[in-house]
């Protein structure tokens, strides 16, 4: 009876549930507009059948129909079905297995990072095995211009609102006059063009940070990697080596965020 039972539940037709699945998965990145023929295809459903389900996705806003093609696209109702689970993403968590293979191929004391309205925070660490190191506890701030989180978040935002937390001495710098100023948003800059941020010495002349971004799934900065290790130990033809692992770490940990392709 048991046997006979399980044959009729693999050979029971797919549920309206899943042929509706089935046509949400039918797009994709690469043909993000399908019409009703094409779809009808990719799912082996009749078009009728077809048609009838993108009628019911429509009214539920999961997908749109474009007036002047005809053909359909997925619809914002998906984010907002998604967006619980986004929204309850545990950086941390994902992070925490880079981090430990960022200290291990590097040999020195790995950190997430986030932004806290005028400063950047250690939430995660991996420390260095090594007996003399630089460490990152959870909970340390950083609120210098040259601090190389600070940097890789201060890229990201708009150069008055820089200049405003610079000005206001929020995020302490030694760049008082306009000259030096216009320096450290050019190298900002270089920053965002880089991928990446070092301080070589500038906060602490034994220690050196290399800092790298972790975007969510909107593409927006929601932490980044911090990489510290003891100046003595870090040529510089080396922190060029660690600015690329680092780099790559973050856009891994990006990847599990679900960051948009860069």
């Amino acid at each position: 009876m048991t046997g006979r039972a399980d044959e009729e539940t693999t050979a029971s037709p797919p549920s309206a549930l899943q042929n509706g699945i089935s046509v949400l998965r039918a797009f994709s990145v690469g043909e993000p507009a399908l019409g009703v023929t094409e779809i009808s295809r990719r799912v082996h459903l009749h078009k009728s059948t077809v048609s009838r389900i993108l009628n019911q996705l429509e009214q539920l806003d999961l997908v749109v129909r474009d007036p002047e093609s005809g053909r359909f696209r997925l619809g914002l109702g998906l984010i907002g079905l998604a967006g619980p689970l986004l929204a309850n993403l545990d950086v941390r968590r994902i992070a925490h297995p880079a981090l430990e293979e960022l200290t291990a191929r590097t040999g020195e004391t790995s950190a997430l990072v986030v932004w806290s309205g005028d400063e950047s925070v250690s939430v995660e660490q991996v420390p260095s095995p090594k007996q003399v190191k630089h460490t990152t506890p959870i909970g340390t701030r950083y609120a210098t211009a040259a601090s190389a989180s600070v940097q890789v978040f201060l890229a990201e935002m708009s150069t008055s609102h820089v200049q405003d937390l610079l000005e206001r001495k929020l995020v302490t710098s030694s760049h008082g006059d306009e000259h030096t100023a216009k320096r450290y948003l050019d190298r900002l800059e270089q920053v965002r063009a880089d991928g990446f941020a070092v301080n070589a010495g500038e906060t602490s002349v034994e220690e050196v940070g290399i800092s790298a971004p972790v975007r969510d799934h909107r593409g927006q900065t929601t932490a980044a990697v911090l990489l510290s290790a003891p100046s003595f130990r870090v040529s510089e033809s080396l922190r060029t080596q660690l600015a690329q692992v680092v780099r790559a770490t973050a856009d891994d940990i990006s990847e599990r965020l679900g960051a948009p392709t860069r």
